[in-house]
């Protein structure tokens, strides 16, 4: 588990002139359904992950309860490739734009807890199991980024969640994916090497066989 990539209220705009120049790690093609077409905008990030998968929740701070916006599901494979194809958008657009500048965090506030966190934030009963994506379609302006993540699933893939952040969110949130996924690795590899040195389990002398548990009513 990860600690939120940003709290602060960032406004969400966009130039008359920004056209967004999107930026894929693989060409992706996908039907957007009418209920993700608009999007969510996103404050703040929180990212947890378990053995089998990671889970990133969108928080959006700007509404009133505040709550989580999106909920989205990737396979650590998946995480690793997402990773590489943002690094890759933000390389892209310092060399347009500059380098965003993260916005101010007061030095004297406390890091919340997860549970305050997920006190402080909403989250919605549909949201609960969250949306898995197996693929990333990532695009920016001069003020924005959006993230399609995608489920490619046979006969259509599909758009199973659509998030804006603004720019100066995204070298945070690129540094808070880099440590959950080595965090992850790291945590993976050592427990992978905890099996490898256990003893094998030995097989019990020919003739006696393992007792049956006895049952009393």
């Amino acid at each position: 588990m990860r600690p939120v990539s940003d709290l602060s209220n960032i406004p969400f705009s966009q130039g008359p002139n920004d056209k967004p120049d999107t930026i894929s790690h693989q060409p992706v093609a996908a039907r957007v359904p009418e209920k993700v077409a608009r999007g969510v905008l996103s404050t703040g990030q929180l990212v947890l992950d378990g053995p089998k998968e990671f889970v990133i929740d969108f928080l959006n701070g700007l509404t009133r309860p505040h709550q989580v916006a999106a909920r989205v599901v990737l396979a650590p494979a998946t995480m690793g490739e997402f990773i590489q194809a943002l690094q890759t958008n933000l390389d892209n657009y310092s060399k347009t734009f500059g380098a965003p500048n993260p916005p101010p965090i007061p030095s004297n506030m406390p890091k919340p807890s997860i549970q305050e966190i997920y006190e402080n934030f909403k989250l919605p009963d549909e949201l609960l199991s969250g949306s898995y994506a197996n693929s990333v379609l990532i695009g920016h302006s001069a003020t924005e980024f959006f993230f399609d993540f995608i489920t490619g699933f046979y006969p259509t893939s599909a758009v199973a969640a659509r998030i804006f952040l603004a720019a100066p969110q995204i070298p945070r949130f690129v540094t808070m994916l880099n440590n959950s996924y080595k965090q992850h690795r790291d945590r993976m590899a050592s427990q992978q090497q905890q099996q490898q040195q256990q003893p094998p389990p030995q097989n019990p002398p020919e003739g006696d066989a393992p007792p049956n548990p006895e049952t009393s009513n």
